[in-house]
């Protein structure tokens, strides 16, 4: 009880919250894009599990706050550089939104293949997409609970900020999806931003940090530019 009268535990909370809030853009974006290919009365299914899968994994992870710790350790050494767990799960997931995101654009731009036939490459099944998520809840996870164990001392409170956050993604990921969906640009938006977000992966495995915050604010100009597009659109047609 006396956590909850504790006015520093309570501002812990609503910072940590705000924060796996932002870093779960990643996520939701990245669940977008994948339940994309779904197909439509699938999509908000596999969003769901996708984003309980997420809650599952990390509140796993704090419980397991000394394995974490254990993954940072480098376990061995390249070029005099030590290698961890968490360095080689970074770099796996990052090397994968780098894939993901090209092939999407890819499909995306092309659009048919050589037969003039719709593409069937970009076309997954339900449990590919569920597979693909959980792949990539693992490293989002990780990096989300690296944060929260950095920033708040009570294991309750790290729960219940992430559990804030993931319900705050479940509240807003059908109209994230189904804005970028109807808007091919604002896809393409978000498909660069994953491969931000694999660049900077990847460099954080290879121990080369880039802080999230220059991403976010490129992101978020080229999101403002974008608005800005879409509402000079819609004038012109009206």
């Amino acid at each position: 009880m006396a956590l909850l009268t504790d006015p520093q535990v309570w501002a812990s909370f609503a910072t940590l919250a705000l924060l796996e809030i932002i870093l779960g853009i990643d996520n939701l974006i990245f669940l977008s894009v994948i339940t994309s290919r779904l197909p439509e009365h699938r999509q908000a299914r596999a969003r769901l599990i996708g984003l309980l899968g997420a809650l599952v994994m990390r509140i796993g992870l704090l419980l397991g706050i000394a394995w974490i710790i254990s993954l940072q350790k480098p376990f061995m050494t390249v070029f005099g550089q030590g290698v961890s767990w968490r360095d080689l799960i970074l770099m796996g997931g990052g090397l994968f939104l780098l894939y993901k995101g090209t092939t999407e654009i890819h499909a995306t731009v092309e659009g048919e293949d050589d037969h003039g036939n719709a593409t069937k490459a970009a076309s997954i099944g339900f449990a590919a997409a569920i597979a693909q998520i959980m792949a990539l809840d693992m490293v989002f996870s990780l990096d989300s609970v690296i944060t929260a164990v950095g920033m708040v001392d009570h294991i309750e409170v790290m729960i219940a900020a992430v559990t804030a956050a993931i319900g705050v993604m479940i509240f807003a990921a059908d109209p994230v999806a189904d804005f970028i969906q109807r808007h091919p640009t604002t896809k393409m938006l978000a498909l660069s931003f994953l491969l931000l977000i694999g660049v900077a992966l990847v460099a954080d495995g290879l121990h080369f940090h880039i802080p999230r915050g220059y991403l976010y604010f490129a992101v978020g100009f080229s999101a403002l530019v974008e608005v800005l597009n879409l509402t000079a659109r819609k004038r012109r047609r009206a």
